[in-house]
């Protein structure tokens, strides 16, 4: 399998789920994009394959930004629609390119392990992230 092939559009937070907060970009970030908080209390685009704290998704961008600008993230609990095609029930990580949502099964080895959620609905993820700041095995 592959990344999720995402269009920003139309991801958005399902009603009757929104739980949603504004937040302050450190970097440009793209509409379904997960994103986790650095030390600058700024939100950067997650990435598993670059240390625990990269890999710590705690939002998915619901609206775009640029550096330093502002956007509306979904917050745990939300269910939203992230603009592409899922798999009923499959369980959704970051992924190991920057910003990128996958499918469990691409999983690597020394990669971080955070699990996003699992799809409830054919475009829907039950955003449930449960970082774990561990490195899956070779």
């Amino acid at each position: 399998m592959a990344d999720l092939s995402q269009t920003p559009a139309n991801v958005k937070v399902m009603a009757g789920s929104a739980r949603v907060l504004i937040s302050q970009a450190g970097e440009s970030i793209t509409q379904g994009q997960p994103v986790y908080l650095a030390t600058d209390n700024k939100w950067y685009r997650c990435d598993a394959n670059d240390g625990a704290i990269k890999a710590n998704c705690d939002g998915i961008a619901l609206t775009s930004a640029a550096t330093n600008g502002f956007f509306v993230r979904a917050l745990p609990g939300s269910d939203v629609d992230v603009g592409a095609t899922l798999v009923i029930g499959e369980t959704y990580i970051v992924s190991i390119n920057v910003g990128a949502i996958a499918p469990i099964g691409d999983l690597v080895s020394a990669s971080f392990v955070t699990p996003l959620g699992v799809a409830i609905a054919a475009t829907t993820l039950r955003f449930n992230p449960k970082p774990s700041g561990i490195q899956r095995a070779a």
